[in-house]
């Protein structure tokens, strides 16, 4: 019969802690979802596991520092950008702290793996109502605007801007033939940019718009 080893122990831990950080990923349908993360503690356990294994006793480290640069990888592969907004920084951060987990199970410190694991679920659950909170109080957004030059100007964007109480700062300003195109950063109060966007988007004279 197969001994039930320490080391068997760290992996059927590892297993658990990647799963549950990956159904609450798979649940939000990020792009690194339960699978992956699982396979990504695994894979962080049995690598410190190895390089304690071939490392003792002068250099038990050697394997398990290139951990972090693989996982740094895995990460970039899952951030986007696109236009003024980037995606995907949380789930690299999720796939960095679980490779973190998976390494602390490895070593054998059972108990630290543990707290972080809550930490990491406070963090990912909890956490969210008090960004959605903060982002309700204060949006930051970057607009830009393109309009007929004959047909309207800078000064009137502006001043629905400040009719809906919204800090801003003009950006660049550039013409292109009949088109005048004007980039703000933009800073307020979620309702406030509802407003805004409204008055964008029932404006025949304003062409186009992206914030």
């Amino acid at each position: 019969m197969y001994p039930f080893t320490e080391d068997t122990l760290k992996i059927v831990l590892s297993i658990l802690v990647g799963a549950i950080i990956g159904v609450e990923r798979e649940y939000r349908s990020k792009a690194a979802g339960f699978r992956t993360i699982t396979l990504i503690s695994i894979g962080s356990t049995l690598f410190t596991i190895v390089s304690i294994k071939l490392g003792s006793p002068n250099s038990p480290d050697r394997v398990a520092a290139n951990i972090i640069t693989g996982i740094g990888f895995l990460g970039a592969g899952v951030v986007f950008k696109d236009g003024f907004s980037v995606t995907g920084l949380t789930t690299a951060t999720a796939i960095w702290v679980t490779a973190a987990l998976g390494m602390t199970i490895g070593i054998g410190d059972y108990k630290m793996a543990g707290e972080g694991l809550v930490m990491v679920l406070v963090v990912l659950s909890i956490f969210e109502y008090i960004q959605e909170f903060i982002g309700h109080q204060h949006q930051k957004r970057v607009y830009k605007i393109i309009f007929d030059k004959h047909l309207m100007k800078t000064a009137e964007v502006e001043k629905e801007l400040h009719s809906h109480k919204l800090h801003f700062t003009k950006i660049k300003e550039m013409k292109v033939n009949d088109e005048h195109i004007c980039f703000y950063d933009v800073a307020g109060r979620s309702e406030k940019f509802l407003g805004f966007n409204n008055f964008l988007l029932e404006n025949a004279r304003i062409k186009s718009f992206e914030c």
